[in-house]
């Protein structure tokens, strides 16, 4: 059988069956309704699913959409939304996180922009926002670690629209420390990850096409279309900077961002909601 069911749904189907599962933490074997064709249904899967999660949005994860899909579907990333109670702070003990028996979940090393004051729904200028207008909105950079995750074990292998539907495969963030002096120094901010002490990536902010700030603009330019703005205070997750690294329940992972610090995690299994 394909992983992809055949019948007919509405974005709110798919969006129930998806926020079940995540909060049952329990698998779901095949897409729970027809895939999204567009960018556009994906997102109205997953305005669907935010209205019926019980949290608030924190933040906002971007991921990549490489060639040549980002062709196909008209966007070079996609979003995804961070809910509150998924944002852990990192400390001296490895941060664990749940991850659903049969279901996806990576590590990604990131940096987290920190949005200072709440930025209109256009800059001054009336044009698209882009990296040098939305840099006075960023209060403060971190390091970080996404988790991405979904109870669809193929959300990756579908296209980017899937991947967005159940909220961008974002699963939480742990948020490390703040990088100095960030704004003299993102081009040159490198990471790597280990998953079981094994190196298995190394990149830094220039692996995210454009840089940070760009996914910022791209977020904002994206939230215009679909009625919503950011707050003071929410996070972004700006991309992954070594890669999207799959991780089983029971492993390690480290990010190591050299002297800006490191962050430690470990994937435990996830835990249904009592109601």
């Amino acid at each position: 059988m394909s992983h992809l069911e055949q019948h007919t749904s509405d974005p709110a189907t798919v969006a129930r069956a998806f926020v079940a599962a995540r909060r049952g933490a329990f698998a779901a074997p095949v897409y729970p309704g027809d895939a999204p064709a567009t960018m556009v249904e994906a997102y109205e899967i997953q305005d669907a699913a935010i209205a019926a999660w019980p949290d608030r949005i924190a933040g906002w994860k971007l991921g990549r959409v490489p060639p040549p899909l980002d062709e196909r579907y008209g966007a070079g990333r996609l979003a995804g939304p961070i809910f509150s109670r998924n944002v852990w702070l990192a400390g001296p003990e490895p941060t664990a996180f749940g991850a659903i028996v049969g279901g996806f979940a990576a590590v990604e090393a990131e940096y987290i922009l920190e949005i200072g004051e709440a930025p209109p729904v256009r800059p001054a200028s009336g044009e698209r926002w882009s990296a040098e207008s939305v840099a006075p909105y960023v209060a403060a950079v971190h390091i970080g670690i996404e988790i991405a995750g979904s109870p669809f074990a193929g959300i990756n292998d579908h296209g980017p629209a899937v991947t967005a539907s159940d909220f961008g495969n974002n699963a939480g963030l742990i948020l490390g420390a703040s990088v100095a002096n960030w704004r003299d120094r993102l081009d040159e901010l490198t990471c790597r990850v280990e998953i079981d002490g094994v190196e298995i990536g190394t990149g830094g902010a220039r692996s995210i096409p454009g840089g940070p700030l760009d996914s910022l603009a791209f977020l904002l330019n994206l939230l215009e279309t679909r009625g919503r703005r950011l707050d003071a205070g929410q996070l972004i997750s700006t991309g992954a900077a070594t890669g999207v690294h799959r991780i089983e329940i029971g492993q390690s992972a480290v990010a190591d961002f050299g002297d800006d610090g490191r962050i430690a995690c470990v994937a435990v299994p996830a835990v249904g909601a009592v109601a």
